[in-house]
């Protein structure tokens, strides 16, 4: 069986660290943050190994202590270099060789050295780190200021079609989107079908990898449930009492609710959203979480108007939030999978498109955004799913999962702030159609908002 690690997928954000190499020249470390399993550790060993002379790779997760001590005093460069070079049995070359810090919130010494390494000039670094250990590791170190930090995403849906050999479908996509064009019933029940399978394997590596190397969802699913494991033991890290965990499991149920806001209560008895705000933000902070805060009053600075307590959360990759959604059953016979896959499954799955159009939005580095209007005495509520900044303007978005004849929250929204609306967005199942100054946009599209 092929290791994981030996697979590796394309990634964009190689360019964003071409540009980095290029354009900062040895004056800044790169840091790259996300959430554990999404590649981190092989993009930057990658990068090392195409664009650079040599390179020494330290994993801080099973580096030795000989290695991690070297960091424990660092007045004397030229004795870390060569111990460097001699433990690795690597030659290093002045502006031509990079050093890895692979996993550097372990080692916060190491991040601290930063500073000092990167004025010294002789090589370029890389670090790694998830947010949820580099925040809580870094509070007694010196935090470097010469560092370019790039956030990492699971693989958008365009990576993941790369990984399956497949270059050709989202330009095409591209350019209807552009064109305001249909793709014609053919070709959309396809790029559906296509997109289907998008969100049940999701772009954390190890999953897609799973699924190119056995084509069976069973493994798939097991691939993903390891890691919902991992990701709930990190949260213990933020919170021993387990409500990090509790707020993360109950993600699926939250949303099929289709509640105006998470309700903690029903998450965690007796438990106040004022009491759990720092926990949220935490979560959001290690990317493991996509939260969507209330704009109270939506325009084009809507970072301003954001309501702390009022917010909604989905899972950072659409594929981990299926397993999610089923974890306490068995995967029998691979049923649910097969069934969503052929959208055949007679649950309305509303909330899973909800959840992979949050992640495609935040995958483009949008923040999440919604807003509600009462209205039946302020019993019932207009809800406009994401509120998108959209040039000097914002763009409502109103997900359907299945019909889309009426979009009234959509209508509302707009009547409301027709001064500030600069596209008006109706994301469903369905092929692209332009209809009443409405964008009626397939999920596939999202990307393009």
């Amino acid at each position: 069986m092929m290791e994981d690690s030996m697979i590796y997928f394309k990634r964009k954000i190689y360019n964003t660290m071409l540009k980095w190499k290029s354009e900062r020249d040895g004056g800044t470390a790169l840091l790259i943050q996300g959430a554990r399993r999404i590649g981190k550790s092989t993009i930057a060993e990658e990068f090392a190994r195409h664009e650079y002379k040599s390179y020494i790779l330290i994993d801080f997760s099973k580096v030795s202590k000989e290695v991690s001590d070297l960091f424990n005093d660092i007045s004397d460069l030229n004795y870390l270099f060569l111990r460097l070079q001699f433990i690795y049995q690597v030659q290093l070359y002045e502006r031509e060789s990079v050093i890895i810090f692979d996993e550097v919130q372990l080692q916060p010494l190491a991040r601290q050295a930063i500073k000092h390494l990167v004025k010294d000039h002789r090589y370029d670094y890389i670090e790694t780190g998830s947010l949820i250990s580099v925040r809580s590791r870094s509070r007694n170190i010196l935090v470097p200021s010469e560092e370019t930090k790039v956030d990492m995403y699971p693989m958008d849906y365009e990576e993941f079609r790369w990984a399956l050999g497949d270059t050709a479908t989202v330009p095409l996509m591209r350019t209807a989107f552009e064109r305001k064009m249909p793709l014609g019933d053919a070709v959309h029940r396809k790029l559906m079908r296509d997109f289907r399978l998008y969100m049940l394997v999701g772009g954390m590596p190890q999953a897609v990898s799973a699924y190119i190397r056995t084509n069976n969802f069973a493994v798939v699913d097991q691939a993903k449930r390891d890691i919902i494991a991992l990701y709930e033991e990190d949260f213990g890290k933020i919170d021993a009492s387990g409500r990090a965990k509790a707020l993360y499991d109950a993600i699926p149920a939250q949303l099929s609710r289709n509640a105006l806001r998470y309700q903690v209560g029903k998450a965690i008895k007796d438990e106040r959203v004022e009491r759990i705000v720092n926990i949220v933000k935490e979560m959001e902070d290690s990317m493991t979480v996509n939260v969507a805060y209330h704009s109270d009053d939506p325009n084009a600075g809507l970072a301003l108007t954001k309501n702390e307590e009022y917010f909604k959360m989905y899972a950072s990759d659409t594929g981990l939030f299926v397993t999610l959604a089923f974890k306490d059953s068995d995967i029998v016979e691979n049923v649910i999978y097969d069934k969503l896959l052929n959208d055949k499954l007679s649950t309305n799955l509303g909330y899973v498109y909800e959840n992979v159009i949050a992640q495609m939005l935040r995958a483009t580095g949008k923040n999440l955004f919604y807003h509600t209007i009462p209205y039946a005495e302020g019993k019932k509520f207009y809800e406009t799913d994401f509120v998108i900044p959209d040039k000097h303007k914002i763009s409502p978005v109103e997900v359907k999962s299945s019909g889309y004849k009426t979009h009234k929250s959509l209508d509302e929204f707009c009547a409301k702030f027709s001064d500030r609306i600069m596209n008006r967005y109706l994301v469903y199942t369905k092929d692209y159609k332009r209809e009443n100054g409405v964008d009626c946009v397939p999920v596939y599209m999202t990307m393009f908002l």
